[in-house]
């Protein structure tokens, strides 16, 4: 079976990370700068969509976009700084026994594809310095145009490109975009409770299973794959 996983609230809590440069770039813009507490819901969706929710001008979003991505990468930072050696991109922590359950998803004969709406071009490198990529068959995300923003756009994509059929695979996330993206493309969806997306979020857009724990996924995979 062809396993579809998202990577920010499902395999790493990259809370830190995306809130600070989220307010960085909202500082950049002279606009209000929420409290980090109230800021949670900012993991999961398309910035593009984000920044306007949070009162960036839709003139300004892409501006948005080159900060957060200035202080996510650390390129703004100083040669030779933490900052510069260890971005913003990398605060975050792998969920307590992923690298476990992908192990044995994949000795299960799984292929194993993340599908993140992060840009993929972060996502690669955030998995090699968790030491989780090798873990993976491919890595896809969106481009930093804005295509495959949309994880719908996204799951069509990998189908296209990895040879997915939708029958025989299973999305695994943290938000209704997720069960959502799944849906749309014919294809059921494992909603996970330890990231950033209630049980009524998922329950409501339609999630296959609720998953409470990484260690229940692979046996949740499995019972998919025998009804597939």
């Amino acid at each position: 079976m062809d396993v579809l996983i998202d990577l920010d609230g499902t395999i790493t809590d990259p809370q830190s990370g995306i809130i600070t440069s989220v307010q960085y770039a909202l500082r950049q813009l002279d606009c209000a700068v929420p409290e980090a507490a109230t800021l949670t819901w900012v993991i999961g969706p398309p910035l593009r969509d984000t920044f306007p929710a949070l009162g960036v001008p839709a003139q300004q979003v892409e501006q948005a976009l080159m900060h957060y991505r200035f202080n996510y990468t650390g390129k703004g930072a100083a040669a030779g700084s933490r900052q510069a050696t260890h971005p913003a991109m990398y605060d975050a922590t792998v969920y307590s026994g992923i690298p476990e359950v992908l192990a044995q998803l994949r000795e299960a004969d799984h292929r194993l594809i993340v599908c993140t709406s992060k840009p993929h071009v972060y996502a690669g490198p955030i998995l090699e310095h968790f030491t989780l990529a090798h873990l993976f068959n491919a890595i896809h995300g969106s481009e930093l145009d804005g295509r495959n923003d949309d994880k719908a756009d996204l799951i069509a994509h990998i189908m296209r490109t990895e040879a997915v059929d939708p029958t025989g695979a299973v999305m695994i996330g943290d938000r209704k975009f997720d069960v959502l993206g799944a849906k749309a493309n014919g294809m059921p969806c494992i909603g996970v409770l330890w990231g950033y997306g209630s049980m009524d979020e998922l329950t409501d857009a339609g999630a296959t299973s609720l998953c409470a724990a990484p260690g229940d996924l692979a046996d949740q995979v499995a019972a998919i794959s025998r009804r597939s």
